[in-house]
């Protein structure tokens, strides 16, 4: 990939896999990914391989996948924003590498993944992905699924962002130096593609938020909309990379009304 800008918007959920083993080379790749991966939160988030004809892992949504990630995380305050953070990293370096993955939360015998994971009781395992090399063509059930959920759209610009406060909706040409990691934040993934993420640009900071639409919180899961966040926040802390751009990573909620079901997630100090 030219950038890591190409590299968010090429990438794409892969429900349909060939029928080729990962090579050696490529599952060495993985493990040393899991083995270096990092949150700006400090939080460990722990991925294992897992071969899905020996633990009898399986998803109604996805065919010829042999190979599973799975990981998981202790229940302390931002676990889900720390693993979803974890698991685009995983994402875009499997997308790099030629694998594709598209994160499960509820489509799949959860069972059967947590005992293979061996989940511990003050644990949780949000998410898990297939592993693999995509297929030639979709399944005609993954082409279905991607245009129920309208997974190639996403919000305008000027719904999700905003400058100093919310009632001044920020154009991409008033973003400045900030409008492609901003538009790599409107890329990212969610869950049944509802982009959560609302961000307000002041002089100094970035700030993100959570926009809550109905309870996606479940015991087994935490709140999926959180997860969510930590995805965008992922692509941000990308494109500030790419940029050579300055930041600190900070929990200071700034105080800007947000209006009801609006929750305060994180800021980059600029």
């Amino acid at each position: 990939m030219d950038s890591v800008y190409d590299l968010i918007r090429s990438r794409r959920s892969v429900r349909t896999y060939d029928s080729r083993p990962v090579s050696d080379g490529d599952l060495a790749r993985l493990e040393d990914f899991f083995q270096s991966v990092s949150t700006p939160y400090d939080i460990p988030v722990t991925f294992r391989l897992l071969d899905a004809k020996e633990h009898g892992l399986t998803s109604p949504v996805v065919s010829g996948a042999a190979l599973y990630a799975a990981g998981k995380v202790d229940r302390v305050p931002h676990a889900e924003e720390a693993f979803g953070f974890a698991a685009e990293e995983l994402s875009l370096t499997a997308w790099e590498m030629g694998l594709g993955t598209v994160w499960m939360a509820a489509t799949m015998n959860r069972p059967a993944f947590e005992k293979a994971l061996a989940l511990a009781p003050e644990e949780m395992m949000p998410c898990v992905t297939p592993v693999g090399y995509p297929a030639k063509k979709m399944s005609l059930r993954e082409t279905v699924m991607r245009k129920g959920v309208g997974a190639d759209n996403r919000k305008p610009f000027e719904e999700l962002f905003f400058q100093g406060d919310f009632n001044t909706p920020l154009t991409p040409e008033a973003a400045g130096k900030l409008t492609r990691l901003l538009e790599a934040v409107r890329r990212a993934p969610s869950a049944v593609n509802k982009q959560p993420w609302r961000v307000v640009v002041t002089e100094s900071a970035v700030h993100f938020y959570l926009r809550h639409s109905g309870n996606m919180t479940k015991p087994a899961t935490g709140d999926i909309q959180k997860v969510d966040l930590g995805i965008a926040l992922c692509h941000f802390a990308r494109g500030l990379k790419a940029e050579n751009i300055p930041a600190a990573f900070a929990l200071s909620d700034p105080g800007i009304p947000a209006g009801e079901g609006t929750e305060y997630i994180a800021s980059f100090m600029l």
